[in-house]
């Protein structure tokens, strides 16, 4: 067969500030996924997109590109509007849990495709996988009528939704190419599309336990995808939001399941409640139900009432015990004063130290284990307080995550003016 591109010349093109034409860059993404591109050709064209960037057109090309590689999933016919929602990933980040249930209940289906966790932020899927029996594996058919019945879904993704992405996104975990913001963004916005929604929101984080630490660069990414989405014709918007302290009080899978259960019983942390509404909010409006209230929806148990049929629906029990760990080990406050920093990373590590996470794709993780935090930045402490407890089933792990804790705790003298630092940072809508 002959090739209508050459992969090294694509590459040079690249390396020289070139912007490529929409049928090379289809060529190019279809010849990787067949093979007749090889990965070491690819990794040079990704490091040059890294260094040289892409223009918007070009990221439109890569991202339809990616989604031709595979299925595209389709709503019609469902009866209720569609909005999904998107995390980049953050220490404590379990807002998906309480929103799609709470968003369900207005009327509105959100078919929540979600991953697993790896490194020092959790996934999805591993806190639900706490819950007795529950399932991510959920085919398109049992999807549709979950979704026409319950309105609410949070199951794996299948092999099939943009596969050219899943090939693409490991050679970049093994290149240096991770943080290019043309590929993340395509990579992402890629599988979004395919899943069919109709609308999108996206959570952006930045600060140390975001994968973007840098407020600009997490701009600069949330807007790329939003711009994505709007040339797919998916109504999209992003909020951006503070990852530099973990949000709520609880970082692992079991007990970030707790926290969640207590959201949706009206209480929980502020940060989560507040992010949980926010995000609701604007999945409603993109919904066409911009009145709807979401706060009285998680303070009259109907918020809570579609988790649960939500959580049956993928054959888990509500009601049963979730894993507890085996040992405990509990960090002081070693000062009185006032909590002015609690860093998110260092606390996300401690947590997949402890067995919270994987360092591998595959790896089992400990449900039960993780950080319990008990108390937050702006908080008076008093020395011998109990800052976090750590969690693990392994009493070997707890030394490797108290030499990661270091420092992430620092104690200001009382009366220490702490900034207030809101978890919504800012908004990104098209135009």
């Amino acid at each position: 067969m002959t090739e209508a591109f050459d992969a090294v010349d694509l590459i040079v093109a690249k390396r020289e500030h070139r912007v490529l034409e929409t049928a090379a860059i289809r060529w190019l993404v279809d010849a990787f996924t067949r093979g007749a591109v090889a990965d070491e050709q690819m990794s040079a064209w990704a490091m040059a997109v890294l260094l040289n960037g892409m223009e918007r057109r070009e990221i439109r090309d890569l991202t339809e590109a990616m989604i031709a590689s595979g299925e595209r999933m389709s709503f019609d016919g469902l009866g209720r509007p569609t909005v999904d929602k998107h995390s980049t990933g953050g220490v404590g980040d379990k807002i998906t849990l309480p929103l799609a249930p709470l968003v369900a209940v207005f009327g509105v289906a959100v078919p929540q495709l979600s991953g697993r966790g790896l490194g020092h932020t959790g996934g999805t899927l591993d806190k639900l996988e706490s819950i007795p029996g529950w399932r991510a594996d959920v085919g398109t058919a049992e999807m549709r009528a979950q979704l026409a019945d319950v309105g609410a879904v949070i199951c794996a993704a299948g092999a099939d939704l943009a596969p050219a992405d899943k090939r693409l996104y490991a050679l970049r975990d093994t290149t240096g190419t991770v943080e290019s913001i043309p590929l993340i963004a395509s990579s992402i916005m890629s599988k979004k599309i395919a899943e069919g929604t109709s609308a999108l929101v996206l959570d952006v984080k930045f600060g140390s336990g975001a994968f973007m630490t840098d407020r600009t660069r997490a701009e600069e990414l949330a807007r790329t995808m939003v711009d994505l989405g709007t040339d797919a014709g998916v109504e999209t918007v992003a909020l951006l939001t503070d990852m530099s302290v973990p949000l709520g009080l609880a970082v692992g899978n079991a007990i970030e399941v707790a926290e969640s259960v207590d959201v949706l019983a009206g209480g929980g942390p502020a940060d989560v409640r507040a992010l949980t509404v926010a995000l609701a909010r604007e999945m409603l409006a993109l919904g066409g139900q911009p009145d709807a209230d979401p706060e009285a929806a998680l303070d009259d148990g109907r918020a809570m009432d579609v988790w649960r049929r939500m959580i049956r629906a993928q054959d888990g029990d509500p009601d049963a015990p979730m894993a507890e760990a085996r040992e405990r080990h509990v960090v002081l406050a070693e000062s009185d004063g006032v909590l002015l920093e609690q860093d998110a990373k260092s606390i996300g590590v401690a947590a997949w130290r402890l067995g919270a996470g994987r360092a591998r794709q595959g790896e089992r993780v400990q449900h039960g284990a993780g950080v319990l935090l008990h108390a937050k930045r702006g908080d008076a402490v008093r020395a011998g307080q109990p800052l976090a407890t750590l969690l693990t089933d392994d009493e070997g792990r707890i030394p490797r995550a108290l030499e990661v804790l270091e420092g992430a705790h620092v104690v200001a003298p009382a009366g220490t003016a702490v900034p207030d630092r809101p978890v919504v940072a800012g908004r990104i809508a098209a135009g």
